[in-house]
């Protein structure tokens, strides 16, 4: 499913799957092969009727699908101030060209660095409509390279160690912009026209 084997993750239809978790193996093909049920015998999974696909002129009360008004300029969001589930979207100010000058080494990740280091998934899947709330989520799974501890990187303004959010919040406040680096690059996932190892390229 991921494009590489090494997951171990494989979409497959229920039917097949079905099949699989009764045979107890990946070898079984139920078209062919056969199973010993309790009394020893030789048996194969019986071919299930197979459900057609609705005609494309099948019509449907609800579509799920809804129109955007044709003038959507009277039109507000509305959303509730006090949510922490949904929050409208500021603008970001502009790029003038100087934005990455002088940032501030937010942390550098040991090791391997996935998406649930970077953001970590279950009850904060919620606030994924809420940037503010989103944003206590950042990097707090992440061992830092300096101590070995997760959530916890050095705040440079207070010379205090804090929490990952907390302290790329100060720094914003101060208008300071950070960087995050991560440790490992695995070899296989850069693209093919990669320049040859080069320490100042790569640093």
């Amino acid at each position: 499913m991921t494009g590489n084997p090494n997951t171990h993750g494989f979409v497959a239809s229920p039917e097949i799957v079905t099949a699989f978790s009764i045979a107890g193996t990946l070898n079984f093909n139920p078209l062919t092969d056969t199973l010993v049920n309790e009394n020893g015998q030789q048996v194969r999974l019986r071919n299930q009727r197979v459900w057609k696909c609705p005609k494309m002129d099948t019509q449907f009360e609800n579509n799920g699908y809804q129109a955007p008004a044709k003038d959507g300029s009277a039109i507000s969001v509305v959303v509730n101030p006090q949510s922490d589930r949904l929050q409208l979207l500021k603008p970001f100010e502009p790029w003038n060209g100087r934005n990455y000058e002088n940032l501030r080494l937010l942390i550098k990740a040991k090791g391997k660095c996935t998406t649930d280091h970077i953001s970590m998934a279950g009850p904060w899947l919620k606030y994924r409509g809420h940037l503010d709330n989103i944003s206590n989520n950042m990097l707090i799974g992440a061992v830092n390279f300096f101590n070995d501890k997760t959530n916890s990187v050095k705040n440079h303004l207070s010379g205090e160690f804090d929490e990952v959010p907390k302290t790329a919040r100060m720094y914003k406040s101060h208008g300071i912009g950070t960087i995050v680096v991560g440790d490992e690059i695995m070899v296989r996932d850069l693209p093919a026209n990669m320049p040859p190892w080069n320490p100042g390229i790569w640093e």
